[in-house]
């Protein structure tokens, strides 16, 4: 026969058991979720840090260069070569480096 005493104390300690299950799982879905986040961020300030000149680039704003000077925080920008037209935008804005053959495609 089962004592309710007993039964009691069995669900009792289930459920400290549930709490830290819990607890682990949220623990090792935030670490997963953070290192992705840092090795996206990371892998992006390696390309901005390897951006040069000549190389063919896309910025945020869709505009398409290539890049005569690089400062610190600033890259210059030919984007018309026929009117020798530059523009200057901030390291940042540069949202990829484009192949020599690659074509520009919408980023989702």
């Amino acid at each position: 026969m089962i004592d309710a005493s007993s039964t009691f104390i069995v669900a009792q300690g289930g459920g400290q058991q549930i709490w830290i299950g819990l607890i682990l799982m949220l623990v090792v879905f935030y670490g997963i979720v953070l290192s992705g986040n840092r090795r996206e961020k990371k892998k992006r300030q390696d390309m901005l840090a390897a951006i040069g000149k000549n190389d063919r680039v896309m910025t945020i704003g869709g505009i398409l260069g290539t890049v005569v000077s690089a400062g610190e925080n600033e890259v210059t920008l030919k984007v018309d070569e026929s009117a020798n037209v530059k523009i200057t935008v901030i390291r940042s804005a540069i949202q990829r480096v484009l192949a020599d053959d690659e074509k520009p495609t919408e980023m989702k």
